[in-house]
């Protein structure tokens, strides 16, 4: 058996770091003065102690790098025992969750989901806001840094075809990840900063601006109201419009173009298909609305555009309830939130360059069937996809249909109606949020659900972030025996 100690030397030093950052809520409950910071200076003492405790006892065992086995077991064992930390400010606060909604909303929160069971947002104390901003913020820098270093490296769904544009220093995965880390936080503090002045400006005040540009940069989508950004509507919107396309583009571009690269965006291949994609959908969502609500152009356009991006990149803020829209759109945000922004960004579900990789090869097939005897092979960014990025993308397309919909059968099989279950299958695997129908659309939430459709949606939210095949791996026979 391999040893367990280095990953578990790295997620103690992780639970550590989640324990000092519980010290933010608890000033700023200190600040509000209703008594609640005790909370998190509780929720701090046992995650820092538990955390430190670890690290220190597998320090002795700690190598430069780590093996293959060690890296899936890390990815994975990171996004299970940060909720598990995440969820006690959850209990012992405010909203006195239970176990089950606790781990929910904590799941929800690091893996920038985005689906809640809590209500009565408007009056929870500040610190538990803050909190849940937190974690979605942290999940999402850290989702850039498994992407950019995990994924590549162990073949994940296509994802190794980003291992030699990523950084020019391969090196370990530990030390190749602190130097990522470093580079990607300075662009990611930067665009949180700058979505939260301008919330300032157009007149939010302090707190809700800082929640929300946390939640926003990190296509997080916890809002601070259980209207969600309904309250925020007007030039807000195209704000957080903004931002959410800007977080949903691979950061690694946006440290090239610091080292003087200005046109690395533009050549970016995955970049130029997710504005067209939002292009085209907001195009069309904007007539259909104009032509079946009394909508001035300028509100429709708005409203398609505010909620379109907000589901395409899987941020789940809702400013409308779109169930209202009429079948159409209702049908057509169902697949927009299978779409997904580009690999490398905060954004979830799918992703643009697995499509573009898949219409490349169906271009190929074609061309062949035309022309027999000659050699086609599908390209990509100008280079030849190889047959192990296609394989890796196809095995991630079956694999996630096939996931969806045991999920959605499993949710069905716990009491839910076709269309709750079918959309939070969707919403949870996929990580955008809100779902579909009465209960957890846009106007809804998750509190209604069974405690066993929440569990199934608490491994789907895991699952689907890190990008299926990373935890499905772990219970396989032959993963442990090698």
């Amino acid at each position: 058996m391999f040893d367990v100690r280095p990953v578990l030397y790295v997620i103690g030093l992780l639970v550590v770091v989640l324990g000092l950052t519980m010290l933010l809520p608890m000033l700023v409950d200190m600040a509000e003065g209703r008594g609640q910071w005790p909370v998190f200076a509780e929720s701090a003492i046992i995650t820092v102690l538990v955390g430190g405790f670890t690290a220190l006892a597998c320090a002795n065992a700690v190598r430069e790098g780590l093996s293959i086995q060690q890296t899936f077991l890390l990815a994975t064992g990171v996004w299970v025992t940060l909720p598990l930390f995440g969820a006690i400010p959850f209990m012992l606060g405010a909203t006195e969750a239970r176990f089950v909604d606790a781990l929910f909303e904590a799941m929800s929160g690091l893996t920038t989901t985005g689906s809640t069971v809590f209500t009565g947002l408007d009056t929870l104390p500040k610190g538990i806001l803050l909190w849940r901003g937190l974690l979605q913020w942290l999940g999402g820098i850290g989702i850039i840094v498994v992407a950019m270093v995990f994924l590549p490296e162990l073949k994940v769904g296509g994802m190794q075809i980003f291992r030699s544009e990523a950084f020019e220093t391969m090196g370990k995965i530990l030390p190749r990840a602190t130097e990522i880390a470093s580079q990607i936080s300075v662009v990611y503090v930067s665009i949180t900063l700058l979505c939260a002045l301008c919330y300032l400006v157009l007149g939010m005040n302090a707190f809700d601006a800082s929640v929300h540009a946390l939640t926003t940069v990190s296509t997080g989508g916890f809002a601070n109201y259980d209207a969600s950004f309904g309250v925020f509507a007007g030039p807000m919107e195209y704000v957080a419009s903004v931002f959410m396309i800007l977080a949903a583009l691979p950061f690694v571009r946006y440290v090239q173009m610091l080292n003087g690269h200005l046109g690395a965006m533009h050549r970016d291949t995955q970049a130029r298909g997710f504005f067209l994609v939002i292009l085209a959908l907001v195009l069309v969502a904007s007539m259909v609305l104009m032509s079946i609500f009394p909508h001035h152009w300028e509100q429709a356009f708005r409203e398609a555009l505010f909620n379109i991006t907000s589901i395409i990149s899987g941020t789940g803020y809702s400013s409308v309830d779109y169930m209202k829209w009429g079948p159409f759109l209702i049908a057509m945000f169902f697949f927009v939130g299978l779409i997904g922004g580009c690999a490398g960004s905060t954004a979830c579900s799918v992703k643009i360059f697995r499509y573009q990789i898949l219409i490349a090869s169906i271009r190929t097939q074609m061309r062949k069937i035309r022309s027999p005897h000659a050699i086609f092979m599908p390209r990509y960014e100008g280079r030849t996809v190889s047959e192990d990025v296609l394989n890796s993308v196809m095995s991630f397309f079956v694999v996630f249909v096939v996931s969806l919909g045991l999920t959605s059968v499993a949710l069905g099989m716990t009491g839910l109606d076709f269309v709750t279950s079918v959309s939070g299958a969707a919403t949870a695997l996929a990580n955008i949020g809100p779902g579909l129908g009465e209960i957890i659309g846009p106007a809804g939430n998750f509190a209604p659900l069974n405690d066993v459709a929440k569990w199934i949606l608490i491994f789907a939210m895991l699952a689907g972030r890190l990008e299926l095949l990373v935890v499905f791996v772990l219970f396989t026979a032959r993963f442990w025996r090698a």
